[in-house]
């Protein structure tokens, strides 16, 4: 799992597809291309923003559902919750941490 999350996050288009998942969630394919054309002047085809959104899915950043015609695409944080807890929650020391 930690390997899709990462490859997921490595593309600077898709981290700027979660920004705006970030800000508003529940967005259609239609509102997320424009808002990437309007506020970060991206010129990307709805195809490859599709292909975006299924490798943050895969990844499990993003969650989509489906009321009537509309596919919803929502935030899921969760995995990043888990990469902070494996790695930048502290530990308390063990008793062989503890010695100089």
């Amino acid at each position: 799992m930690a390997d899709d999350l990462f490859k997921a996050l490595a593309d600077p288009t898709r981290r700027t597809i979660i920004d705006e998942l970030a800000e508003k969630s529940g967005q259609t394919l239609f509102e997320i291309c424009s808002r990437l054309s309007m506020k970060h002047q991206l010129g990307i085809s709805r195809q490859a923003v599709s292909q975006h959104l299924a490798v943050l899915e895969a990844a499990g950043l993003v969650e989509t559902r489906r009321e009537g015609r509309y596919k919803f695409h929502d935030l899921n944080t969760a995995p990043l919750r888990l990469i902070v807890e494996r790695w930048l929650v502290p530990r308390t020391p063990g008793p062989e941490e503890n010695t100089p």
